[in-house]
Formats: structure tokens, C-alpha cells, sequence
């Protein structure tokens, strides 16, 4: 995964530590969108989106396939989508770091021996006029 550092401007830095759900999308193989709920954070250091799931997953498989990826979340009027490259991490140093940030803005996640982390490196923002200032 190699991009461009995405710098994420003061008010969307501080809405993306807020407690919200979001939504990732991915594409099937047929290339229509799976879209589904999820818990993410965001690595302002990094400029990385993780989410923590099975390996086994439908949106594990889909980034492993097309190597993209988006998350959004909205708030009202609050909204933000993060999107590009995407792969999924398997180490189990990542998948520490996965759990330990979604512990940290979520809560701590049950037991997952299949867990991996689908990693994003986003290269695009699109967000509400309240975030981009």
C-alpha cells in the first residue's frame, strides 16, 4: 500500500475519534457495492483507516480482490467518506494494533482467532463544508 499521506484538516480529525458506526464499501466481484456497518479508527500518525474483521468476510475477500476500499460516517449534517487502497493484514502485531485502537474508541472486541485487519490508505476526502474548514 503506497499513497500520498492523507492530512485530514482539525474538524474532521476530531469527528473521526468520535463514538460513530460508519459505513465500508467494496466491491463485489460482479461490481456492484457491498456496503456494511463498522467500527473504525483512524491513524492520524500513518494516515491509516483500520477495521477489524474475520478473514473469512465478504469485505476481507472484496479488498483482497480489488485492493480498494471506503469508509464513511455521518453525524447529521456531519459527514465524511475516506477512500483508496486497501489491503488486508494478517500479522498478528497488526491485528494487535487493530484491536487495541478499536478498544480504544469502541470497546474491547470479543475473542477472533480469524481476525485480520482491513487496512486503508485513503488518497481521497469528501466531506461535509463543517469538516473541510
Amino acid at each position: 500500500m503506497t499513497s500520498a499521506l492523507l492530512e485530514l484538516p482539525p474538524a474532521a480529525l476530531e469527528f473521526v475519534t468520535e463514538r460513530h458506526l460508519a459505513t465500508l464499501t467494496t466491491l463485489r466481484p460482479n461490481g456492484t457495492p457491498h456496503v456494511v456497518a463498522v467500527g473504525f479508527t483512524w491513524d492520524d500518525e500513518s494516515g491509516l483507516v483500520r477495521i477489524i474483521t474475520s478473514g473469512h468476510t465478504v469485505k476481507a475477500r472484496n479488498v483482497q480482490r480489488t485492493g480498494y476500499a471506503a469508509v464513511s460516517q455521518v453525524d447529521g449534517r456531519r459527514w465524511l467518506t475516506l477512500e483508496g487502497p486497501a489491503d488486508v493484514l494478517t500479522d498478528p502485531a497488526d491485528v494487535s494494533e487493530g484491536e487495541r485502537r478499536y478498544t480504544s474508541r469502541y470497546r474491547t472486541p470479543r475473542e477472533n482467532p480469524a481476525r485480520v485487519v482491513v487496512a486503508i490508505r485513503p488518497t481521497r476526502l469528501l466531506a461535509s463544508g463543517t469538516l473541510r474548514a
